[in-house]
């Protein structure tokens, strides 16, 4: 079984250096790929073009290599052929009737030829002749150069002639680690796994970084799909994942900050340790998935106040592109079905956001910012393989309530903006307000005899934390189900 791999334009069109360069690691790469799925495949190189043989010859396994071709960055297209060495234009047709005589029957057809090396013939010679050989060994319907039913497509080169059995596009691009590696800040929505997407296919090794703020199915959903992203278009090269505990700094936020500048302050928090993260792995580069006028910190005017934070190059792939647009490339690349069921983060919502913030009153705002706070959540970053992450996390069971046992305590963990705009009163129940974000603080010092119901107003937040909490070793928790 043997495939033709096509370079993508953009790696045709450079210098002679670069194009070898970049086609020795596009052949490593491929190499990289499909060893576990053939230890003896074999990869040659071409000036134009990659050959990639195999001697295994099942239906199972030929899928298998077109699945895997198919999401490798730098390949335009591949095609799979059946090569045999010729003389002469008759033989070319014998073996050309061979192959394809029979898809002739009743169908218009034509036969387009590329030629290299030295022949007697040119490519039209061969066109001709194979064509009117065909057109009167076949019971065809005749020849038809424009939008035939059949196109049989020849490859000479020298003396070897490459019958093609089928077409298939690659994903295009360069091939991995011809550009530089970037960190994607990872949420696991449409947009994150779009822009790191992007960027795979641009050529970067793309590295991953979760900020958790405050929960563990949260954090599962971001594994799956990082690992998603890197086995269906990165495998060829190992990068890391990295999540930073961020709890601690959205309490701070949500305790020292005024409430429309949450949001703003919050990605800036994001960006320094992002930053931070970069420089300890040796990146140059942050990737967000961030697209103009989407939510109210992407404004252009907030979007320049949070990059103020850092000099780390920021880039935004998505930056003007329109959501649907996102929404289709995720349903293509298969990280819609993880984003659609991700968990939505509805902690730091801000009643009134700003969306012209000013770099004075943010930084004012932030003068009241422990900064040891954030600079604890850098240190604890928990750096991990990509390759770790295929094993699943284990979450543990939440049990939900609607409060039929009076004993039970019902814990509203809302902000306190939340809790006072609309007070919870559960007739027969005690209910007591601790903010999801002093949680992991305050509640061991709770009474360890009773039971805890957790509420928050959408019933995201109480179930993340529910979670949280029975993994830190609190059996005494439910969520709340009015």
């Amino acid at each position: 079984m043997k495939f033709i791999i096509k370079l993508h334009p953009e790696i045709t069109i450079k210098s002679k250096s670069v194009r070898q360069r970049m086609s020795k690691i596009l052949q490593s790469n491929i190499r990289n790929v499909l060893k576990p799925l053939d230890e003896n495949i074999k990869i040659r190189s071409d000036w134009d073009k990659l050959i990639v043989r195999t001697n295994i010859f099942t239906e199972s396994h030929r899928l298998a290599l077109i699945e895997s071709l198919a999401c490798i960055p730098g390949i335009q297209s591949f095609l799979e052929v059946v090569e045999h060495k010729v003389e002469s234009l008759d033989e070319i047709l014998t073996l050309t009737q061979e192959m394809f005589g029979d898809q002739l029957a009743g169908k218009t057809f034509c036969v387009r030829a590329k030629r290299r090396g030295q022949q007697s013939f040119s490519s039209l010679d061969v066109e001709r002749y194979v064509g009117g050989g065909l057109n009167q060994r076949c019971d065809t319907a005749g020849v038809k150069l424009k939008k035939p039913d059949v196109q049989i497509n020849l490859e000479l080169d020298g003396e070897r002639l490459y019958l093609i059995s089928r077409q298939h596009a690659g994903l295009g691009g360069y091939p991995i680690a011809t550009q530089e590696s970037v960190l994607s800040l990872m949420s696991g929505g449409y947009d994150s796994g779009v822009s790191s997407y992007q960027f795979i296919k641009r050529g970067s090794r793309v590295h991953y970084c979760f900020f958790n703020l405050g929960g563990a199915e949260h954090e599962a959903g971001v594994r799956e799909v990082v690992y998603y992203l890197w086995k269906k278009f990165g495998s060829s090269h190992r990068v890391k994942f990295i999540s930073v505990p961020f709890e601690e700094v959205v309490g701070e936020i949500l305790e020292k900050v005024d409430n429309g500048h949450m949001g703003v302050v919050l990605k800036r928090m994001m960006m320094r340790a992002g930053a931070a993260v970069a420089e300890k792995l040796a990146i140059n580069a942050l990737v967000t998935g961030e697209s103009m006028g989407q939510v109210s910190s992407q404004t252009v005017t907030n979007l320049n106040v949070i990059d103020r934070v850092t000099d780390t190059l920021i880039l935004r792939p998505l930056i003007a592109a329109d959501k649907q647009d996102i929404i289709d490339i995720a349903r293509q690349i298969g990280t819609a079905a993880y984003a659609e069921k991700m968990p939505e983060y509805c902690g730091v919502i801000s009643q009134s956001p700003t969306i012209k913030a000013k770099l004075g009153k943010v930084e004012h705002e932030e003068a009241n910012f422990d900064f040891a706070v954030l600079d604890t959540a850098i240190q604890a970053a928990f750096v991990e393989d990509v390759r770790t992450l295929e094993q699943k996390w284990e979450l543990p069971e939440v049990e939900f309530s609607q409060g039929e046992d009076l004993a039970e305590v019902i814990l509203d963990i809302r902000s306190p903006e939340e809790e006072e705009e609309a007070p919870l009163s559960v007739p027969g129940h005690n209910v007591v307000t601790m903010p999801f974000f002093k949680l992991s603080s305050q509640f061991a010092e709770l009474d360890s005899g009773k039971t805890y119901l957790l509420y928050c107003a959408r019933g995201v937040m109480s179930r993340l934390q529910a979670i949280h909490l029975k993994e830190q070793g609190f059996d005494n928790v439910k969520v709340y189900k009015p």
